[in-house]
């Protein structure tokens, strides 16, 4: 039997699979769903907090950790569009040298750009798109900071978590993978235009899908 740690922000974004998995409550946020122990880790939103959360998992000894949450897309992706995120960037963590932007890579401080060392090999989830995340303190909405950011890194996608989570699942030795369903365009900001209900529909269909085929693979 292999353990998982499922990850989301908010209960809110995973709610649809958390319904599905009460059936296998064990205890708790703890599932048996076939072969797979789940344990949901709502982590609040935000670095600091999944940091937190999943520091106090770390003694835990699972073989498998999930992120699952909404993201803003820098490009044309079809709202509702579920991607599997290879690989995530902490796109503010650096020093600004008046017009330029020096990251922590630059100063000797650290490692910009997180990539997972274990990633999670399953043909269903390499049948999704693959896009290349940032992970922000504040979701970007003013047209010339965006364009500057995609000058500069030309990200497919941006979260509040997901370097955080692959962070930690390194340190853990974690095999690890990150999807996210499009419920926004990055842009000048315009809540009437996000599609929530709909990335979170989708979002929920592929991670239960996902879980599914882990739990007897």
């Amino acid at each position: 039997m292999r353990k998982l740690i499922l990850v989301s922000a908010t209960s809110f974004e995973i709610e649809p699979t958390l319904q599905f998995l009460s059936e296998y409550r064990v205890n708790g946020q703890v599932y048996q769903l076939g072969n797979l122990q789940i344990q949901a880790c709502i982590t609040g939103v935000g670095m600091i907090n999944t940091a937190f959360e999943l520091g106090r998992c770390g003694a835990q000894q699972f073989d498998l950790a999930l992120n699952a949450g909404l993201a803003g897309c820098f490009g044309n992706r079809p709202k509702g569009s579920v991607l599997n995120i290879v690989s995530d960037c902490l796109s503010e963590l650096g020093a600004q040298d008046d017009e330029r932007f020096l990251t922590i890579d630059e100063l000797g401080l650290g490692q910009q750009q997180q990539v997972p060392e274990k990633p999670l090999l399953l043909n269903f989830l390499s049948q999704l798109p693959s896009a290349h995340g940032i992970t922000v303190n504040t979701v970007h909405g003013h047209e010339a900071s965006i364009t500057a950011l995609q000058n500069r890194l030309s990200p497919d996608t941006e979260s509040m978590e997901g370097a955080a989570f692959f962070m930690a699942a390194n340190r853990f030795g974690w095999t690890c993978a990150q999807i996210r369903a499009i419920s926004n365009k990055v842009e000048k900001r315009q809540r009437e235009t996000w599609e929530i209900a709909l990335a979170i529909s989708q979002l929920n269909q592929t991670l239960i899908k996902l879980l599914e085929e882990l739990s007897i693979s």
